[in-house]
């Protein structure tokens, strides 16, 4: 197993969400991306190297207030990133 960060997968995993509940938010690679950075710099990391360690620090995150960390993390990225998005108009699309 390689070195991983947990809090990235959380990010990914709950990112449609917090996306789907913002109208006009852009779903495109990019703003992804985008989203996916400004949210994963605004949280600490958690990096594990073993299966056991990546169970252990899922089941930490299962705990309410870490999730809502990753939740109230991606919302302000996704309103930053909706406000100022790095592409052409032409480009956003909308889902």
């Amino acid at each position: 197993m390689q070195v991983m960060n947990i809090m990235e997968k959380m990010v990914w995993d709950n990112m449609d969400i917090v996306l789907d509940a913002k109208k006009g938010a852009c779903h495109c690679e990019k703003c992804r991306a985008d989203v996916a950075a400004y949210a994963l710099n605004r949280l600490k990391p958690k990096y594990v190297a073993t299966p056991k360690g990546e169970t252990l620090a899922k089941a930490d995150y299962l705990d309410i207030q870490s999730h809502l960390k990753v939740i109230v993390a991606l919302t302000e990225a996704v309103e930053i990133v909706a406000a100022y998005p790095r592409h052409e108009k032409e480009q956003k699309r909308n889902l």
